[in-house]
């Protein structure tokens, strides 16, 4: 009677487990159909606006993906990382193999663009106009990173990651350390922070779209300075961050602030003064350090004023995200890596 009762718990508990296997995730079960066959996914829906998993299956979209059109692939906008990412969850909720199959063949994706020098391009395998740049641009690379980092500390769900992934994101990891200390930009022999793209053979800076001038980069910095803290202590991650937190110290512009609000559907962006609080310029011109904008057009404008509305309205030019990288992060970092100020 024992052995009955003990053979139908186990049976039970098989049973069950079959069941709890195959529980779906919405959200998950969209992410895997728009996967594409190289395991990356795009950035956009047929109607060019940023890919929303709330919404219903896009039909267009669906033939793109079925024409096996791999070029679409990018880690721009947060696209691929957000899959694996949000896959990994799914997967960890509902024990679903297939989320962790999805996520897998996203990370092998991920592993393949990456360049020997340890950087990744904006797009794979698409690699027209500024799509091969190392790109640093909307935290495309430290996404990335920051998936590698996750899958070689088993942090965030992945420790579920086969163990071949899991050794291959270690050492690609390494590879994109190395790749954020070499192009760190130097001023006058001096550290400053990171520009948005780089040429992908050279690591030197280069502008992307009209309206992206080769310049300094600094919200997209302010992550990067975030996940080197993250990273075991070097002498070089060391002198790295603090001469980026310099930079940031020396280029605040005092204040200041900057709001985006909406009037009609559309975003109204405004600088102002206000007492106490600071802004940095998203760009800044690499041999001046002065705040530079750029056009529509192609043009490079030093004055803000200058930038025609379509585009001071059409992007955010200004931000304050180094206030808490200075105030908040940087002496956390400190005293947790036991250092001086």
């Amino acid at each position: 009677m024992i052995i009955k009762s003990k053979l139908s718990i186990a049976v039970f508990c098989l049973a069950f487990s079959a069941v709890s296997a195959q529980v779906k995730d919405t959200l998950a079960e969209k992410m895997m159909i728009y996967q594409l066959p190289n395991g990356g996914w795009g950035k956009h829906m047929s109607d060019k606006k940023d890919v929303d998993y709330r919404k219903k299956i896009d039909p267009k979209l669906l033939k793109i993906i079925k024409a096996n059109d791999n070029n679409l692939a990018t880690i721009d906008n947060n696209a691929t990382s957000r899959e694996i990412n949000g896959l990994i969850k799914a997967y960890g909720t509902t024990k679903n193999p297939a989320y962790l199959k999805s996520a897998e063949k996203g990370i092998e994706y991920l592993l393949s663009m990456q360049y020997e020098n340890g950087g990744f391009p904006q797009y794979f395998p698409n690699t027209s106009v500024y799509r091969k740049q190392v790109t640093y641009n909307d935290n495309a690379m430290i996404n990335v990173l920051t998936i590698l980092y996750n899958i070689s500390e088993g942090k965030e769900g992945f420790d579920a990651v086969n163990s071949q992934l899991k050794d291959k994101s270690k050492v690609a990891l390494q590879k994109g350390i190395a790749c954020v200390l070499k192009t760190q930009v130097q001023q006058k022999g001096k550290l400053s922070i990171w520009a948005d793209q780089y040429n992908e053979v050279t690591l030197v800076p280069e502008k992307a779209r009209a309206f992206e001038p080769m310049s300094l980069a600094t919200g997209e910095s302010v992550n990067i300075v975030k996940f080197l803290m993250m990273q075991p202590l070097t002498p070089e991650i060391e002198k790295s961050i603090r001469s980026a937190i310099q930079w940031f110290k020396e280029s605040k512009i005092d204040g200041y602030t900057y709001n985006v609000s909406k009037e009609s559907d559309k975003a109204v962006r405004t600088l102002s003064k206000k007492e106490g609080s600071a802004v940095w310029a998203r760009f800044y011109d690499i041999p001046t350090n002065k705040p530079v904008f750029g056009d529509r057009d192609g043009s490079v404008k030093f004055n803000y004023e200058d930038v025609s509305e379509e585009r001071r309205m059409g992007y955010s030019w200004y931000n304050e995200s180094g206030t808490k990288l200075i105030e908040n992060e940087f002496p956390k970092w400190l005293k947790r890596n036991k250092l001086m100020q």
